[in-house]
Formats: structure tokens, sequence, C-alpha cells
């Protein structure tokens, strides 16, 4: 029972010690499949990126015309592009997201323009934060509000149909809560970690004053 706990023990430190890394590792893998599935398909390997596809279907809505082709004539083509490069015209959006590409059309990443914004963002700011830890620094929760309005603005109003939102918008506003989240998040959760580890320091708020 009590070499159980010891092992237990030894790997919640390790964890507290290592958590960043792990974080590091799980956000690049999750933003990078996405762009494994097109490559996978314009190299002929359909199962496999079928099998991508289906997985992240479940955590985005993988619309076609909100999404980025790879190997196509335009990185992100509209509805109407895609209309003449092999989507059947007239489908609902349900029908819609099924759209996987065409040689013409290339063929979509596996999570939709924002998402690919907000996790690369996620894991390229987590990678910052690693070579900069030592300073303990944080978003105050006021500039965090302030950084991640303008996600829920352009998605919200997309979404009540009241604006028509673009890649670029999507881009923007979901690489600034990507980057908000990790310098909100991360100092705190590297605060517990490090009083698990007993090596804690003292975290410096970053103000919008």
């Amino acid at each position: 029972m009590r070499s159980e706990q010891n092992w237990a023990d030894r790997l919640v430190l390790w964890v507290a010690r290592h958590w960043l890394a792990l974080f590091g590792a799980a956000w690049g893998l999750y933003v990078i499949m996405p762009l494994l599935a097109p490559l996978l398909m314009h190299w002929g390997w359909v199962a496999p990126a079928r099998y991508i596809y289906a997985a992240y279907s479940y955590a985005c809505h993988q619309l076609p015309d909100h999404s980025y082709f790879l190997f196509g004539k335009s990185l992100t083509p509209s509805l109407h592009d895609l209309e003449g490069m092999g989507l059947q015209p007239g489908l609902g959006l349900l029908e819609q997201r099924k759209f996987i590409g065409s040689t013409e059309a290339g063929y979509k990443v596996a999570i939709c323009e924002r998402d690919v914004a907000i996790y690369g963002a996620i894991f390229l700011a987590g990678l910052v934060f690693a070579l900069y830890r030592h300073r303990r620094w944080q978003l105050s929760w006021q500039l965090f509000v302030l950084l991640t309005l303008p996600i829920a603005i352009d998605g919200g109003t997309q979404l009540l149909g009241l604006h028509q939102s673009n890649w670029w918008l999507r881009t923007i506003t979901g690489a600034l809560f990507g980057v908000a989240s990790v310098l909100f998040a991360y100092p705190i959760v590297d605060g517990a970690m490090q009083e698990i580890a007993g090596t804690s320091t003292r975290i410096k708020p970053i103000s919008h004053h």
C-alpha cells in the first residue's frame, strides 16, 4: 500500500514539474492532426484522413466555407467557389460540413479557421510563456475580458444573423482569444503546480491600467 502511495506521489510531483511540456505536447498534437488530414487526402491516404475528420467533427462544425483548404485554388474559398468545385449546391449546413474537398478545391483542414487560430495561438503562446515563465506575470481578468470580447462579438453577431464574418476576422479574434487564455490561465496553473513541487513564487499581474 505504501509503495503504491509513493508511486502516486512521485507521479503527481512529476506532472507538477513537467505540466507545461505536457500541455504543449497536447495542444501541439491537437492542432497538427487537423492539418495532417488534408495532407493525407492529397497523398491518397483516404482512410486515415477520414478518421481524423470524423474525430474532430465532434469538436468543430467543419463548415467548408469557414475552413482553410490546402492544395486547391484558394486557401479560403467561399461557398460559391466550393459549389463550383465539387460541393453540391443547395445543401443544408449538416450536409455541407461533410464535404472534405476535391482535387480542384483541395482538402479542408479538419477544424475551422477560428479553431485553427485559437488552438494554434494557445500552442505558440504556451511556448512563449515557457521562455518567460520565470517573470511570473499574469493577465488581469479585466484585460482578459477585453481581449476575448472580439471573438464573442464576431461569433455572436454572426450566429444571430446580424453580421457575416470572414476568414481574417475569425483568425484574428481566435488568435486573440487563444493568447489571452494562455496569459490568464497558465500563470494560475503554474503557481498551483509550483506549490505542489514546493517552488512557488509570486505572480505579477498584467493590467490594462
